[in-house]
């Protein structure tokens, strides 16, 4: 309460301004509740002297309605050609070797509509396969791979860091991936969350290559692209 103003003159001034509040929103109503009747009758107005418009609003309608529909039936035709894809057994990935492993994760890619190639070797800059989506997203995949599967030694925090550190500058990547037949580090995992980088360990490796998910899908977190393949913007 401010000083020197008794009890009973603020409750007043409390009212008072919780009458003042209650009037400036009802005015704004009765302004806003005008203009939404007056746009309305301005519309109503320019159709009644802009008739044609009724004769093309039906057909523009109905070219939208069959634009969607083709372009909802070219998504469904393409996405049932690629669940009918490449297919692989984490047996023949674990019985592979790096090599055929970088290998099997650009076909996995070029499977899911990705422009990939394998840039694994010497001097790859922890890049063993670049990719692009359908909508020029640029993917650095690092490939991880454990003769003895999940078994096998836990991938690490220094994988990760090499990889963030030239996944944009050097190779322009928008989405960075490690994959891996076996595993991830706790420090790993929770070092990946921290820096944006996606982690692909035995369990997720699975819905990619044997039942078939597509790759966005199987990391989780990702949009699809918007694009088909066929309609692929290129960087």
């Amino acid at each position: 309460m401010p000083h020197g103003i008794s009890e009973d003159e603020h409750e007043r001034l409390l009212e008072r301004r919780k009458k003042l509040q209650f009037a400036s929103l009802a005015v704004a109503a009765v302004i806003g509740g005008a203009g939404f009747i007056g746009f309305f009758v301005w519309l109503g107005a320019w159709l009644n002297d802009h008739w044609g418009i009724y004769a093309v609003l039906p057909q523009a309608g109905l070219m939208l309605v069959v634009f969607f529909g083709a372009a909802a039936e070219q998504r469904r035709r393409w996405e049932e050609r690629r669940a009918q894809g490449l297919r692989m057994q984490l047996s023949e990935l674990d019985e592979s070797d790096h090599r055929a492993f970088e290998y099997a994760v650009r076909d996995l890619m070029r499977r899911d509509g990705f422009t990939a190639e394998r840039v694994g070797g010497a001097g790859d800059d922890a890049c063993d396969v670049r990719a692009v989506d359908a909508d020029g997203r640029v993917w650095a995949i690092q490939c991880k791979h454990r003769r003895d599967g999940w078994a096998g030694r836990a991938t690490g925090v220094g994988v990760l860091q090499q990889v963030n550190g030239t996944a944009a500058p050097v190779h322009g990547a928008q989405v960075a991936v490690v994959v891996t037949n076996g595993r991830f580090s706790g420090p790993a995992v929770h070092w990946a969350e921290r820096h944006g980088i996606r982690l692909m360990d035995r369990h997720c490796l699975e819905l990619w290559s044997r039942e078939g998910q597509p790759l966005w899908e199987a990391l989780g977190g990702i949009k699809r692209p918007r694009r088909l393949p066929s309609q692929a913007r290129r960087p």
